[in-house]
């Protein structure tokens, strides 16, 4: 056993068991990422970067990194093994499908067979499960009866409280339409509905529709880095799970940095 072990360890310390081990890393358990956008402001920022969990939704298909180039170029697939689905409010990456290339990180808020729409900004959701299940698990949350079924206001904000809209961004056909009136639309077989927490300032499944199951990629870890734009290190994010922040603490301290940068902050993405 020893002997199996010292060959392992001999192995691994050349270059190409480094390599292989490193790839077998980031294809398969986990990948850094960057935060490029401010679409999940207050939950993550510009500058945070972060571990993603890639088994999180079974295996993605491996990418060669910064080339973009599938392992299995043939292979029409962007996953080699399914595995569990998102659960409604998780943090999810994820290839757009208009741009399996680029990724993503939204909020996962519909699944299929869920019903949803937007009106005046507000989201409201008919959960598949029905109005029993409704009733028993969001009480207390503000509720609409329309064409014999309850749908839920805002049914993440309370949970989740970097979710926001943006006071400055009024329907006066300047901006988007779907931004203020969406639906309403079922979520189909197979895909989940994505929005980002910055809800109007995001580009995301109100403009190029759910995202299949093929593209999930997995979910954020943890923070590893931070740095705001004036280059300066935010240590107090730094080894954070998304959970941790989305304290009350740590959205607070988000939402002061976003008032004093987004003053003039009109754009999507």
């Amino acid at each position: 056993m020893k002997e199996k072990l010292y060959k392992f360890y001999k192995w691994s310390n050349s270059w190409t068991g480094t390599i292989v081990i490193v790839l077998f890393v980031i294809f398969f358990i986990a990948q850094a990422f960057r935060i490029p956008s401010g679409s999940m402001k207050d939950t993550l920022l510009i500058g945070d970067h972060l571990f993603a969990k890639k088994f999180a939704y079974g295996i993605p298909m491996p990418y060669i990194p910064f080339l973009e180039i599938p392992v299995i170029p043939w292979s029409k697939s962007l996953k080699l093994v399914d595995g569990d689905e998102p659960k409604r409010g998780d943090i999810v990456i994820f290839r757009p499908p208009m741009n399996t290339k680029t990724h993503f990180v939204k909020r996962c808020v519909g699944l299929p067979g869920d019903e949803l729409f937007v009106h005046d900004k507000q989201l409201y959701i008919h959960f598949r499960e029905g109005n029993d299940y409704i009733k028993q698990h969001y009480k207390g949350f503000e509720t609409v009866d329309f064409a014999g079924k309850l749908w839920v206001k805002n049914p993440y904000m309370k949970r989740h409280p970097g979710i926001h809209h943006d006071q400055k961004i009024i329907n006066n056909g300047r901006y988007p339409l779907p931004i203020f009136e969406f639906g309403p639309i079922e979520v189909p077989k197979g895909r989940y509905f994505m929005m980002g927490d910055n809800r109007d300032h995001s580009n995301d499944s109100r403009f190029w529709g759910a995202v299949p199951y093929d593209n999930l990629e997995g979910t954020p870890w943890f923070v590893y880095f931070s740095i705001d734009k004036n280059y300066e290190i935010r240590w107090d994010r730094m080894f954070k799970t998304p959970s941790t922040l989305e304290t009350k603490e740590y959205i607070e301290r988000a939402r002061q940095e976003r008032l004093e940068q987004d003053k003039n902050d009109h754009g999507l993405y």
